[in-house]
């Protein structure tokens, strides 16, 4: 009896593990389809996705989204951007903060940056950046960031009730960088935040 119940649940978990395995993969799938979209069009605001920044100035990865959501400005696809990414450990500068300079030396004006920093992982900055988008009665965005990043910061801000298009910043919709093994542990890591943020588990 007890071997038999043994095999039930280790057929029972082998099962789970299975499900879960194809559960991640088609999610990781649905990731990278994402990645290479670009779904721009009229909007009430662009929202950038923070990345590093180096005493002040934006790491390559943040000037790269910075210039795509600066040249969909200039296209008159939303009248606001919205920086966000707390401090990530640096005392004086925030990612949020320190693209709102560097859309500013761009020529936006600064009535038409708003700004989020204080969240220090992707589900708080959405959080926060929904939470402004709600004060402002501003219903749809623009989201950019790298390619991977898309899908699941598009289910955030959609459970927080926005519309919502991806537009990833177009260095990172290369066809051949989306075939290498990074490319594809991105797409899976990304997976695994999602399925832990549906879980009630943010990260």
């Amino acid at each position: 009896m007890k071997r038999v119940l043994l095999r039930v649940v280790v057929g029972v978990a082998a099962a789970g593990v299975i499900a879960a395995g194809l559960g991640l993969t088609s999610v990781a799938r649905d990731i990278r389809r994402q990645s290479r979209v670009d779904e721009a069009q009229t909007a009430d605001v662009i929202v950038v996705l923070g990345a590093a920044e180096y005493r002040g100035h934006p790491s390559p990865v943040l000037e790269a989204r910075l210039n795509h959501a600066l040249f969909l400005y200039l296209r008159n696809l939303a009248p606001r951007i919205l920086t966000t990414g707390g401090a990530g450990g640096d005392p004086t500068f925030t990612e949020g903060g320190v693209a709102q300079a560097y859309l500013s030396r761009h020529g936006v004006p600064s009535e038409a940056i708003l700004v989020e920093s204080e969240g220090e992982s992707t589900v708080h900055s959405i959080a926060a950046a929904a939470e402004i988008m709600r004060r402002m009665n501003l219903r749809s965005c623009i989201v950019v960031s790298d390619g991977y990043h898309i899908y699941r910061v598009k289910k955030l801000l959609e459970n927080q009730g926005m519309k919502v298009y991806g537009s990833p910043r177009p260095e990172d919709r290369d066809p051949l960088e989306s075939q290498s093994w990074r490319s594809e542990w991105l797409y899976v890591r990304q997976a695994v935040a999602y399925g832990l943020w549906r879980m009630g588990i943010p990260i």
